[in-house]
């Protein structure tokens, strides 16, 4: 395991090295010039001069990653154009958001996916597979904007039990913070649950038709420990790694269910950074996202060994 964990870590250095080429790269890609964009209205060249040399504009592009990933190596991700606050802090403050968020999407769809696709799997050809596959139809089918939408008219305005929108943080008021995200996590998670139920279904169909499982029927277990014990550990390994993906694509923003439901996370953050020409914010924040992504798949690969300890060798 220590090996394992050391090769991993090993090979996480130079995707990030090489991923934070790729962040910089791209932006100057980019339309326009931030310097036009600090200087304001008047754009007097004076003052467009000075922002070019204070934020080494005026150097050619390596050198501007070069300072640029000095900075990122001590913590400092550069300042927003937009507001004048360090990148840092904006990423503080809406990353826990996004957390939340996806931490109960991802476990809303856990919940409901993964025993829908085992129910699905060992009564196959039956009403519960039926019913379970036309809810994965459903929840892949349906836009997330139309579901927040009705759960909206539903339950703030026709009943009044959560609020329509907004955000309160856990350390505020914990049951008004579950309040306001419930809604829009069962949107995200209702979709993630549905392709997690076709997955797991997929799993276990072909996990119950191996030996093993007939082997284990056959020396009496009961059904449940057949299934629970034997069949699902091993039919976890994919599972695990289309939750992480979709934890990961949770974390790097859900920008229109959070517009919707007005909440402050990374894809309100993202969107109103592209749209301002907010650069040093648009690559701290997909920086960031990279690094989650990266992050999650080394969790998911050390899941895989302590659910199949074959993998350990």
């Amino acid at each position: 395991m220590l090996n394992f964990l050391a090769k991993r870590l090993v090979q996480i250095v130079p995707t990030l090295f090489f991923v934070s080429i790729l962040i910089f790269s791209l932006q100057q890609l980019l339309p326009g010039d931030p310097a036009l964009v600090m200087a304001g209205e008047e754009r007097d060249p004076a003052v467009i001069a000075q922002i070019r040399a204070q934020y080494h504009l005026d150097q050619p592009i390596p050198v501007q990653y070069v300072y640029w990933i000095k900075g990122v190596l001590s913590g400092d991700f550069g300042e927003s154009l937009r507001n004048k606050m360090p990148v840092r802090e904006l990423i503080a403050q809406k990353l826990p958001v996004t957390l939340q968020l996806a931490g109960m999407a991802i476990v809303i769809a856990f919940l409901i996916g993964i025993p829908a696709g085992i129910v699905s799997a060992v009564k196959k050809g039956s009403a519960w597979d039926y019913g379970a596959n036309l809810f994965a139809l459903w929840g892949i089918s349906t836009p997330n904007f139309w579901l927040g939408i009705m759960l909206i008219f539903l339950f703030s305005i026709e009943l009044g039990w959560l609020p329509a929108s907004g955000y309160v943080p856990l350390t505020e008021n914990w049951r008004a913070s579950i309040a306001a995200t419930i809604m829009p996590a069962f949107v995200l998670g209702n979709a993630i649950a549905a392709i997690l139920m076709r997955h797991t279904r997929s799993a276990m169909l072909q996990v119950l038709e191996s030996d093993y499982v007939r082997t284990a029927r056959a020396k009496g277990l009961a059904e449940r420990t057949v299934i629970l014990k034997h069949a699902m550990r091993n039919a976890l390994t994919p599972i695990i790694t289309l939750g992480a993906l979709e934890l990961g694509t949770l974390l790097s923003g859900a920008v229109l269910t959070e517009q919707i439901f007005s909440i402050p996370g990374f894809g309100k953050l993202i969107v109103d950074a592209v749209f301002n020409r907010d650069y040093a914010v648009v690559q701290g924040v997909v920086l960031t996202t990279a690094t989650i992504y990266i992050t999650l798949n080394l969790i998911a690969d050390i899941a895989y060994i302590l659910v199949n300890p074959r993998l350990r060798g």
